[in-house]
């Protein structure tokens, strides 16, 4: 008896972009195994991919079977699909290094322990692909596809019509290929038949299932979800500062959870349907009641608690959400100092800041040196005992008076003393 009807759920959650006949029929008659690439071209995935890992959720939510490939074999050469530049190949010590990474996030996210039935499986293509000679590559899996066909696909056709003086590599041209052959492999090894991806790649996983008829007279099947898009036409997943990842090593959680927070309200709309498993009818509930007070902003903080619990736990967004808050003011030395350094320096980027000796700390320092000459804060001892005088200074979001001593008792994350003038004029002194 299968939990839920595995493609109605991406239906109505705008997750279903194109469908082979028949597979929605597979999938509800037994339990399936179904694999999704990805890419190790970097030691963590980013949230580009948070579409494809939810859909392997999904999957094993539905009661299927999900097989995350990993392509230690295919990031040798580099796919074409929606891409106007050939991929920088990847040396093998790298591609090691990345596999392990992406591994280790997947596991996050799918159950790969096999206490359920349906347990997740992981697989690289280097294993079977390592071995493999270009002859038996071309005699076996070449004659079976033609050049004709290869070239119909949008990615190969795409490429070559391109502007681009460079084209495309024959290296690229046999990317189609590879990854029928992988499917072909899963097909006959693991029994799997069905793959998953973004839309950009229904004609890679079409090869496979092309590959699978010709080759072994098998039948397997594909399914596409759509490419995440914002409505203002930048790209998904980017900041200025670049990637969200995954990883809180490279993306804290303040900044995941504030990348979500700052979604239009369109984009909103879209994301709590496609990055949260709530139901039907709360999402439906949300989006009205946010309708009714956009100001509010109820779809994005939604969308934002439930994305950083599923990524990062409970903590972790509990300590986002403390951090989002003090920027406006409501919070205090107590909350500020539960700050790791990395997220305290999200929150207060590009806020000035001057060096100062620890020893200073240690013997104590009068806030009107501090505000002047230790930091250039102010510009006077004058314009310092002023603005205290008017109580506009705080300490770490705490009022202070002329008489205050700064002392290591003050500092965050053992580095850092937040000082204040007003609402929103903030210096930093970092103990060096």
């Amino acid at each position: 008896m299968m939990k839920k009807n595995f493609v109605e759920e991406l239906r109505w959650r705008g997750l279903l972009h194109n469908i082979m006949p028949g597979t929605e029929e597979q999938l509800l008659k037994e339990s399936t195994a179904a694999y999704i690439g990805f890419d190790p071209t970097a030691d963590s995935l980013h949230i580009g991919s948070l579409v494809q890992i939810i859909l392997l959720m999904h999957l094993q939510r539905s009661g299927h079977r999900p097989i995350a490939l990993v392509g230690g074999a295919t990031g040798m050469i580099g796919d074409p699909s929606g891409k106007s530049n050939e991929r920088n190949l990847l040396d093998e010590e790298t591609l090691a290094k990345n596999i392990k990474g992406v591994k280790q996030t997947l596991e996050r996210f799918i159950d790969f322990s096999g206490a359920v039935d349906n347990a997740a499986e992981m697989v690289n293509n280097y294993d079977w692909m390592k071995d493999l000679s270009f002859l038996e590559f071309a005699r076996d899996i070449g004659k079976h596809i033609t050049v004709n066909y290869m070239m119909a696909k949008d990615s190969v056709k795409n490429r070559i019509n391109s502007e681009s003086k460079e084209g495309m590599s024959f290296t690229e041209f046999t990317y189609q290929l590879v990854q029928g052959y992988d499917f072909l492999h899963l097909y006959s090894h693991k029994n799997c038949l069905l793959q998953i991806g973004g839309s950009d790649q229904w004609g890679n996983i079409t090869t496979g299932t092309e590959l699978i008829r010709r080759k072994v007279q098998g039948k397997a099947y594909a399914l596409t979800s759509p490419l995440v898009t914002k409505a203002d036409g930048t790209k998904f997943g980017k900041t200025e500062g670049g990637n969200i990842w995954l990883d809180t090593k490279r993306t804290s959680p303040y900044k995941f959870y504030q990348y979500w927070l700052n979604a239009s309200d369109v984009d909103a709309e879209n994301y709590i349907k496609i990055f949260t498993f709530l139901d039907k009818d709360t999402v439906e509930k949300l989006i009205t009641e946010h309708k009714e007070a956009p100001h509010v902003r109820l779809l994005q903080k939604k969308v934002g608690e439930e994305v950083t619990i599923m990524c990062h736990g409970q903590e972790a967004y509990e300590n986002a959400v403390k951090a989002s808050q003090i920027l406006f003011g409501r919070s205090t030395a107590d909350d500020l100092k539960t700050l790791d350094e990395q997220t305290f320096l999200d929150v207060f980027e590009g806020v000035p800041q001057a060096d100062i000796d620890k020893v200073e700390l240690d013997n104590g320092l009068n806030i009107v040196e501090a505000l002047n000459e230790k930091s250039g804060f102010l510009k006077s001892n004058g314009e310092a005992r002023r603005a205290l005088k008017e109580n506009s200074i705080s300490v770490n979001k705490e009022k202070v008076k002329d008489d205050f001593m700064l002392g290591t008792k003050d500092l965050i994350a053992d580095k850092f003393v937040l000082l204040q003038r007003g609402k929103r004029n903030y210096f930093l002194l970092k103990v060096v």
